[in-house]
């Protein structure tokens, strides 16, 4: 089976243990993730090939970034290091109740950020692929990551490999020069999946639903799918937000051929981890849209996926295809398996 490869920076995560501030840690916990080696990472554990392609630092801290996403099963041979770099960090404070969780980040001028788009062959890491995936942190990094972004999409779609991208605006990491919205409809108009939200499609694209619409995701998909005509299918979750710990979520694709599709909500408390579900959404998703037999299996699939992720710690969904299965079949009880 051909790969799915995604493309994005990784950075060092640190954490407090359980819900302690960052005041209180006197020690921190290490992890790795970024949200499109998320996808690959999560994909890699439903058992489909999946590769990543990022640049590093050439020291221990890039290496060890590496091996973890390795013993993933993750394919890491196109990582480019470059010396005299330094590895981006985000800091995590994990909430709990009325209390939010948060992020603090350090990533400014990092080895990702100021990779060279020249150090990556397309041609040969894009030539046993079937599916390429980005997302707009990526292209808001720097200009030539944006560069390399847009280069990979090209030699994509000359290859026939679909294209898919989680357009997600960060309005504040958009700080080399060039606006969000004069970069990311040149990119998103190569996708053949989107995930888009409401807000992130009238901030990018400036799209909005017409008032008197029904549905409003769903009206605003058809305009994007109108104006970037590639697009055959535009996802997002509805997160309904209880609390840090309490979240309920719902899955929703307008497809070009089916329209409007939807899932149950999933009930998740208490909810032990909530970054990455999104990735965890995509990855399901592709699993779906490669293995089973529907627009609507594939949806539910991305959603139970995603729900099951906001109960393990870390970025990754370190979840199987049995165990999202068993979320679809209706088991959300816990109950314990012998």
């Amino acid at each position: 089976m051909k790969q799915i490869v995604t493309f994005g920076e990784i950075m060092m995560r640190l954490s407090p243990p359980l819900n302690y501030r960052l005041e209180q840690a006197s020690a921190l916990e290490v992890t790795y993730g970024g949200g499109d080696a998320n996808v690959a990472a999560s994909l890699a554990c439903l058992g489909l090939p999946a590769a990543h392609v990022t640049c590093f630092p050439d020291h221990q801290l890039g290496r060890a970034a590496t091996q973890q996403f390795r013993a993933l099963g993750v394919d890491m041979r196109h990582v480019v290091y470059t010396p005299n770099t330094r590895l981006g960090l985000y800091f995590l404070e994990v909430g709990s109740a009325l209390r939010a969780s948060t992020i603090v980040y350090d990533r400014f001028e990092s080895a990702f950020a100021k990779l060279d788009p020249a150090a990556f062959d397309w041609e040969e890491i894009l030539k046993d692929a079937q599916w390429f995936h980005w997302t707009g942190i990526t292209a808001a990094v720097s200009a030539a990551a944006a560069q390399a972004c847009r280069d990979a999409i090209q030699v994509a779609r000359r290859l026939g490999i679909t294209v898919s991208a989680d357009v997600n605006y960060r309005r504040n990491l958009w700080q080399y020069g060039q606006r969000a919205q004069d970069v990311m409809p040149g990119l998103t108009e190569g996708c053949d999946v989107v995930v888009c939200s409401e807000g992130d499609a009238e901030d990018l694209f400036g799209i909005q639903a017409d008032a008197d619409c029904d549905n409003s995701f769903e009206c605003m998909a058809q305009k994007l799918m109108q104006r970037f005509p590639q697009i055959k299918q535009v996802m997002a979750t509805r997160r309904q937000t209880q609390s840090a710990s309490h979240e309920r979520i719902q899955g929703m694709l307008v497809d070009a051929g089916q329209g409007y599709l939807e899932t149950q909500f999933y009930d998740i408390t208490p909810v032990v981890d909530r970054i990455g579900g999104g990735d965890a959404f995509i990855a399901g998703f592709v699993y779906g849209k490669l293995k089973l037999d529907s627009a609507q299996q594939a949806l539910n699939f991305a959603t139970a996926a995603s729900a099951l992720k906001h109960t393990i710690h870390g970025d990754v969904n370190l979840a199987t295809v049995a165990e999202v299965e068993h979320i679809m079949a209706g088991n959300v009880t816990g109950r314990l398996l012998r």
